[in-house]
């Protein structure tokens, strides 16, 4: 990001919500807290790719084509991360309803987890960047 900072300091709207948003996503508590902290960071890097398409040097950039990979590569991993918590958190509330391990649950009063669930469908898939 810092990559980005040095073209468009004028743009600067545009780079607070990209740290604001990594800083929620970093800070959240609750899954559900996660999720909508993984919607707004997933907008405010559109925005921030929208915002690069207006400056032709910094896509020749390395420093950005760097980013760029990494990015996607981070998109991914936490493609995998959310889907591998959610198998396991599927895994876990099957097993509370399944006799024995559910009356070890009652008395532990063990309670349904929460998926990690994205609301944006197009948030799913990884950051578009266009050139």
């Amino acid at each position: 990001v810092e990559t980005v900072k040095g073209y468009a300091k004028h743009e600067r709207e545009v780079f607070e919500k990209v740290t604001e948003a990594r800083s929620k996503a970093i800070n959240a508590g609750t899954v559900k807290e996660q999720g909508q902290a993984e919607n707004m960071l997933t907008g405010a890097l559109k925005s921030l790719f929208a915002v690069v398409e207006n400056y032709p040097e910094l896509k020749a950039n390395q420093n950005f084509l760097m980013l760029q990979e990494e990015l996607a590569g981070t998109e991914g991993k936490i493609a995998y991360a959310r889907q591998f918590y959610n198998d396991m958190i599927m895994k876990f509330n099957v097993k509370q309803q399944v006799f024995p391990s559910n009356i070890i649950a009652n008395m532990f009063n063990f309670k349904e987890n929460e998926y990690f669930e994205i609301e944006e469908p197009e948030a799913r898939g990884p950051v578009e960047v266009k050139f």
